[in-house]
């Protein structure tokens, strides 16, 4: 796919099954020409996802990251990008992000003990190695156990928001790592807004300081894409979009789908430098400014 631009995957550093240089070449493969890498809560793979594009021109890498917050009866997905990322203070959050993920594993392990169904958390680890505890995590080991068939049911009958297995995190709202995001020079990007349905959060988001919408996605119909790409228009928005690629054996999107217009990435381009002229240099420092006060 000559030309082609992802602004959405994943690698082990969270829930993905390649490592970040398999990722790469596998997007090099498929004649990508933009992959953004946005790990659940971690930029550790953006180190060698950009050395390893070093050896894949015209292949160009976008340091990115996708944050998990909670909402009443569900969750909403934050995509940022072109953040500052080894500021310390980004560090120390992401830091904290990944601890809680390591706690909840251990909450819906005694979750699932008492509906009958025990897990050993150091199983869950196991398969994480370097990266974030996620629920993903939690369904394989469930899938190994024969409790379920396939990750998709674990998420579907236990797991997800409102089921008898799900354990909610330490709460982060979504205002707040859209203010998060902008503080450390990253563009904010409410990730595939057709899973959650929560549209009429947007209008809040955007006041807290959005600045796109995922809206080309694999599982979004024509009418959700149509939709989103006229809130984009009317609200100033980014269309962005990506396959949300965790891996070859995990999800049946492949990288580099859905098609995403060149024009994404350059407006998306366009946003980093608006975020970064606007944003006070003291942000920039080590001192860590607290989600939703005043600089």
């Amino acid at each position: 796919m000559p030309g082609g631009v992802d602004l959405h995957s994943h690698t082990t550093a969270s829930d993905g099954t390649l490592t970040p240089r398999e990722l790469v070449r596998e997007a090099a493969r498929r004649g990508l020409r933009v992959l953004a890498v946005t790990d659940h809560d971690s930029t550790e793979g953006l180190a060698e996802a950009l050395d390893e594009a070093a050896q894949c021109p015209p292949l160009e890498i976008v340091p990115g990251i996708e944050i998990n917050c909670d909402v009443d009866g569900g969750e909403i997905h934050i995509l940022g990008y072109s953040m500052d990322y080894e500021i310390p203070w980004f560090q120390a959050f992401c830091r904290e992000q990944r601890e809680e993920r390591r706690a909840r594993v251990h909450r819906m392990a005694e979750r699932l003990a008492a509906l009958g169904m025990p897990i050993d958390p150091a199983e869950v680890f196991a398969l994480v190695r370097e990266g974030s505890a996620g629920r993903p995590h939690v369904a394989q080991v469930m899938v190994r156990r024969g409790y379920v068939k396939s990750v998709r049911e674990a998420f579907d009958r236990y797991l997800g928001a409102g089921k008898p297995g799900h354990v909610p995190r330490k709460k982060l709202s979504p205002e707040d790592a859209v203010r998060l995001l902008r503080r450390a020079g990253g563009v904010p990007v409410l990730a595939h807004p057709g899973l959650a349905a929560r549209d009429e959060l947007v209008p809040a988001l955007v006041e807290a300081g959005l600045m796109g919408i995922e809206c080309y996605y694999n599982e979004h119909s024509a009418a959700q894409t149509g939709g989103y790409l006229q809130m984009c228009r009317d609200r100033g928005l980014v269309a962005t979009g990506g396959s949300d690629f965790h891996g070859p054996t995990v999800r049946a999107a492949r990288l580099g789908t859905p098609r995403v217009p060149l024009a994404a990435w350059e407006a998306l381009k366009a946003k980093a430098v608006e975020v970064r002229a606007a944003r006070p240099s003291s942000l920039s420092s080590t001192a860590r400014p607290l989600p939703g006060n005043a600089d």
